[in-house]
């Protein structure tokens, strides 16, 4: 039985013909602002690359321009079959190719739909990826003569003013690695000197921060150093005093700050979806109706559409056993030569002609 039959008069199959016409039009639209948003998500990403560890960040966006690529080259060739699927003579030049570009189309459908879920399923990786960059380039933010890492110390000082936020997880962070260039360190000094001596790896470590993590909002003079030291600074508490310096890590604010996007285009692929999906049934039901006008053929007739043939479990299994024959067809099984009659067949042979050849009268003695 037939799911979701409908029955199409002539004039309703052409205002279909037309109207999946015009959709695939404005579909070919959607196609370009899949591309528009996975381009500008790559461009973003790239934007903080230096503070990203190499993953599959880039998957999301690589998949939502392949998809935009896609969905223009589809819904421009969908344009013009529903165009002709207005003539009964144009649609049979059609007959043979709109199932597989239904089944296509399906396809790319379910991709954007992926697309979508994993707009929403990306956090774990970007997060991943957004703690191993930020603590490699913190640990090189002193390196500034050295090539590759110079331009490091310029971009954490910007990411740390731009999203006001303080090392990885936290201002912390800076207490944990020498930040602060050998070549700004007076070795003559003893306090140096003994800094470096204390710490097992010989690093200079202090409890001070960059001045990018200072808040410009906070009504006393930043304190970079000595930040858990009391009495170094008047009318000062550590656990007290709330901390003239940005409290969020960056981790936290380029992640709040990528959700907030992917949330968007997410939401934005999610609808584009619902109406690439709205589309294909629309000529789903036009392929139908038309094939069966074929059948009847008259024109003129009424017509019945429909989703699916067969039932939902019927479609399934059908479909199901195709799938699990996929193959066999070339396959020959030794028990089938065994018992097939055509094999091993003796045949005489009687010349070229595989003709018998015609026996010849003898002659008579007299």
């Amino acid at each position: 039985m037939a799911v979701l039959k409908v029955k199409f008069t002539k004039i309703e199959r052409d205002k279909l013909a037309q109207i999946l016409w015009i959709l695939n039009w404005v579909s070919v639209v959607t196609g370009v602002i899949l591309f528009s948003l996975g381009l500008f998500l790559k461009i973003e990403i790239k934007k903080r690359s230096e503070v990203m560890a190499k993953g599959e960040i880039n998957s999301v966006p690589n998949m939502l321009i392949s998809v935009g690529v896609i969905a223009c080259i589809i819904n421009f060739l969908g344009g013009k079959i529903c165009y002709d699927c207005s003539d009964t003579n144009k649609f049979s030049r059609w007959r043979l190719v709109l199932l597989p570009y239904i089944v296509c189309t399906f396809c790319f459908t379910f991709c954007i739909l992926v697309g979508a879920v994993m707009c929403y399923t990306m956090r774990n990786e970007l997060e991943e990826s957004l703690y191993l960059g930020l603590r490699d380039a913190i640990k090189f933010y002193k390196d500034t003569d050295i090539p590759g890492r110079c331009f490091l110390k310029k971009t954490i000082d910007l990411l740390q003013i731009g999203f006001q936020c303080c090392g990885n997880n936290g201002f912390r962070d800076w207490f944990e690695i020498q930040w602060i260039s050998v070549r700004y360190l007076n070795m003559a000094s003893t306090e140096v000197l003994d800094r470096l001596k204390s710490n097992v790896d010989g690093k200079f470590l202090v409890d001070g921060v960059p001045f990018s993590c200072c808040n410009p909002n906070s009504p006393r003079p930043c304190i970079q150093y000595d930040l858990t030291n009391n009495s170094a600074h008047y009318n000062y508490d550590f656990l007290m005093e709330e901390l003239n310096l940005w409290m969020k890590g960056c981790r936290q604010a380029l992640l709040d700050y990528y959700t907030d996007i992917m949330r968007s285009i997410g939401l934005t692929v999610l609808i584009i979806w619902l109406f690439e999906l709205s589309v294909l049934i629309g000529v789903r039901y036009l392929q139908t109706a038309m094939r069966n006008v074929l059948l009847l053929g008259d024109p003129e007739c009424e017509s019945d559409g429909w989703l699916l043939e067969n039932s939902f479990v019927e479609t399934a299994k059908y479909n199901f056993n195709i799938i699990k024959n996929l193959g066999k067809a070339n396959q020959i099984s030794t028990i089938s030569e065994m018992n097939d009659p055509n094999m091993d067949v003796q045949t005489a042979n009687y010349g070229l002609d595989n003709v018998p050849a015609k026996s010849l009268p003898t002659a008579s003695q007299t």
